[in-house]
């Protein structure tokens, strides 16, 4: 039973960090209705977004220096009549749901450049700073002494979407967007890895004059589209084609050291507005990139360009994003968010196969680790072939937290791959029946077999975050005209790019081929992320010979092996080997059971309900990983039984209550709890594996499944249990994995 009686609270537990990208923009409609003193805003930057980051060091990710983009230039706001309203609307813009305080007096350090607003006064409710009311642009008599700070509650909006913004302190100008156009490809192929660099330029597309262009320039636009590594280009090939064209030069001069990220970040010439636009004795500039293995059509390439084998990104739901891992001896951890920056980023990035860094992510925005933290301070230049030849320092137990762990989000190929699925009749972009495109034509896909893996890979596709549920009745979404059927069969790993490429019959075979029981998704920008307390289980597993009177409520719940039922009760007893399990949500979301509280099972035995009729499994395995014991541990009671400080426990299991796990929260399950064990009855002395797997079906989504499984070696000598090398599934290497699973025996080992 699970009794808070009889639960003690352990101080172990983490707590989610969110975290937001140094620069946020939010697109707000400017108007005459800018309050005076403010000028009225000029007609081209009606269409302008208001950018606002937020800057400084020292800081966390939500909090900083104001900064405000206006005029092509960054500048600060003065800390006169600063307010807490006005901090409310900066910290919506930046995509935080409120403000929790402000700074004055230049507590991030001092800004450079402009001020641009002085005594703003802001009554909260605004939809962007522009529209509160101060001097006017640019009309201060502050210094930067009084620069203005604030700091911002670290909860994000819901469905607040990340602009692609470059950097903090890049020289940003008209260029945004780059292309490469490809000249020899009769058909489009995606990536696109060759072709003439072309930037945005008021409604079409301008060219680059490739005087003095380097291969230092071509390392940047190769990675800011997605690729590792740049090629020299043939150009007498283009040369004749390109001369012919009619050409529009935009930009004369780029003088880029390759470390950039964008092609904005570079020294750059543009074409001055009454020039003639050529390019004397030049032609357009020609860049050839090298796709990372995983965007490889050539096999035998694949194989010589290996990515990195002890570095790793764990949690993203996208593809290139997630929290940086390292391995050492053995053993992988992560990397803590001090100084961590987009040169350092886009080094791991490289290193993983794809492009530059787009984002480098502090404060856990992409979950915690639960290993050791290997780095601190990283500090690369950007050209290094690893992290692990970068500068960096190493940690102390006093130096980092897990809720400092760094993350990146890294530039991809373009695949096109989000334009041959779709999901419609959802009551939210997010939601919706799934809809593939097979040849020319669009249709359903088979619901038979459909799971959270083929789900996971759909809500990736479409950039749409993590799988919430896979719906295999859609009959309720049906509001588009499509009725065939196009794809059954399907079968996916979860990891895979796009559905196409997951396992699916050649020729449609569908039992229910109606268009209701078509597959449909539900996706979700957060997941929970449940790990269990390796450490817990080695330290508090024992073997208790518990009498078969005491054991009826049991083998009521099918918590004992099967021999137990041919046993002489109430006489005689079973060997349960037991230990405590604590299981911790680190994702960005909270853990909830699948089923809705109509049809939890309630169990007057223990006296609760059971939310997940399958939650836990708990096996005995011998050396070839034949089970030979299983703990029933069918349904479980999930609430909160601690927290990390400064979260509030919302689930509990007494008087029907709601019935979850709080990010940031813990659930114990104690040793001394009925059905918390093994039933090792029938067990010869030998050495075994003992594994916990937590939501083995993958009922509830979560940002990480390869973190459920834990395991540890085990010998048992017939009267006594050691355990030893408890850890979660992905925790090692796989070659230390593969000496884990071989290891004969044991040494040094406590007696519990």
């Amino acid at each position: 039973m699970k009794q808070s009686g009889l639960r003690r609270p352990l101080v172990f537990g983490l707590l989610l960090g969110l975290c937001l990208p140094c620069c946020l923009t939010q697109t707000t409609p400017s108007t005459g209705a800018t309050p005076p003193p403010t000028p009225p805003p000029s007609p081209s930057a009606q269409t302008e977004r208001l950018k606002v980051r937020l800057a400084g060091y020292p800081r966390k990710h939500n909090e900083g220096r104001v900064e405000l983009f206006h005029q092509g230039e960054w500048g600060t706001v003065c800390d006169d009549d600063f307010s807490i309203a006005n901090a409310h609307v900066l910290c919506r813009q930046l995509g935080f749901v409120e403000a929790t305080g402000w700074t004055h007096s230049a507590k991030y350090g001092k800004g450079q450049g402009k001020i641009w607003l002085d005594n703003v006064l802001c009554s909260g409710g605004e939809k962007s700073f522009e529209l509160c009311k101060s001097r006017g642009w640019g009309n201060s008599d502050c210094t930067h002494d009084e620069d203005a700070g604030v700091v911002c509650k670290d909860e994000r909006i819901p469905g607040f979407v990340d602009f692609n913004v470059i950097d903090a302190h890049v020289n940003e100008n008209s260029v945004e967007e780059v292309r490469l156009r490809p000249v020899v490809a009769t058909k489009k192929k995606h990536p696109v890895t060759e072709g003439v660099v072309e930037v945005k330029y008021k409604d079409g597309w301008a060219q680059v004059c490739d005087l003095g262009w380097s291969i230092k320039n071509t390392r940047v636009v190769c990675g800011m589209l997605g690729f590792p590594h740049e090629r020299k280009v043939n150009k007498n090939f283009y040369k004749l084609y390109l001369e012919r064209q009619n050409n529009f030069f935009h930009i004369h001069s780029v003088a880029c050291t390759g470390t950039e990220v964008h092609l904005a970040a570079c020294p750059l010439e543009f074409s001055k507005p009454n020039s003639t636009s050529s390019c004397p004795g030049g032609m357009p500039a020609v860049v050839s990139c090298m796709p990372g293995p995983l965007f490889m059509q050539n096999s035998g390439l694949k194989k010589k360009l290996k990515t990195s084998s002890n570095v790793r990104l764990k949690g993203g739901a996208r593809l290139g994003e997630g929290r940086v891992e390292v391995l050492k001896n053995g053993e992988w951890g992560t990397v803590c968010d001090d100084r961590w920056n987009l040169q350092s980023a886009s080094v791991v990035c490289r290193e993983l196969g794809f492009g530059s860094a787009k984002e480098a992510l502090t404060g856990a925005r992409m979950g915690q680790g639960m290993g050791p933290i290997y780095m601190n301070e990283v500090k690369c230049a950007g050209t290094e072939k690893s992290i692990w030849t970068c500068p960096f320092k190493n940690i102390t137990s006093e130096d980092c937290q897990h809720l400092e762990d760094a993350a990146v989000r890294c530039n991809v190929p373009h695949l096109g791959l989000e334009n041959t699925i779709r999901i419609v009749g959802g009551r939210s972009s997010y939601e919706g029946r799934v809809e593939v495109q097979v040849g020319s034509r669009w249709g359903t896909v088979c619901s038979s077999g459909w799971t959270t893996k083929e789900a996971m890979v759909v809500c990736r596709q479409l950039g749409l975050g993590y799988s919430m549920h896979a719906i295999t009745e859609t009959w309720y979404w049906d509001s588009s005209n499509v009725t065939d059927m196009v794809m059954s069969g399907v079968k996916c790993t979860g990891s895979e790019m796009s559905l196409s490429h997951c396992q699916h019959h050649k020729t449609v075979s569908c039992q229910k081929a109606a268009a209701k029981f078509a597959a449909g998704v539900i996706c979700s920008e957060t997941a929970s992320d449940l790990v269990l307390n390796a450490s817990l289980v080695q330290q508090t597993v024992y073997i208790e010979d518990r009498p078969l009177h005491m054991l009826y409520c049991a083998a009521e719940e099918d918590c004992l092996s099967k021999s137990a039922a041919k046993a002489n009760w109430p006489y005689g007893h079973r060997r349960l080997l037991r230990f405590s399990s604590q299981i911790h949500n680190i994702g960005r979301a909270d853990f909830k059971p699948k089923a809705g509280r109509h049809s939890w099972v309630w169990h007057a035995c223990h006296g609760h309900y059971h939310s997940m009729d399958i939650f836990t499994h708990y096996d005995l395995l011998n050396a070839n990983g034949t089970k030979v014991a299983e703990g029933h541990k069918a349904s479980f009671c999930l609430e909160d039984t601690d927290c990390q400080e400064g979260v509030s426990k919302r689930y509990e299991c007494a008087n029907f209550g709601d019935q979850g796990i709080t990010v940031g929260c813990w659930d114990l399950y104690r040793h001394d709890i009925d059905c918390q064990w093994i039933d090792i009855t029938d067990i010869k002395p030998g050495n075994y594996i003992m594994q916990i797997v937590i939501n083995p079906n993958f009922e509830v989504a979560e940002s990480d499944f390869t973190n459920n499984a834990m395991k540890c070696n085990c010998k048992y000598d017939g009267h006594r249990i050691w355990f030893h090398n408890c850890h979660i599934g992905d925790a090692f290497s796989e070659e230390a994995e593969r000496r884990f699973e071989k290891y004969p025996g044991q040494l040094n080992n406590k007696i519990s």
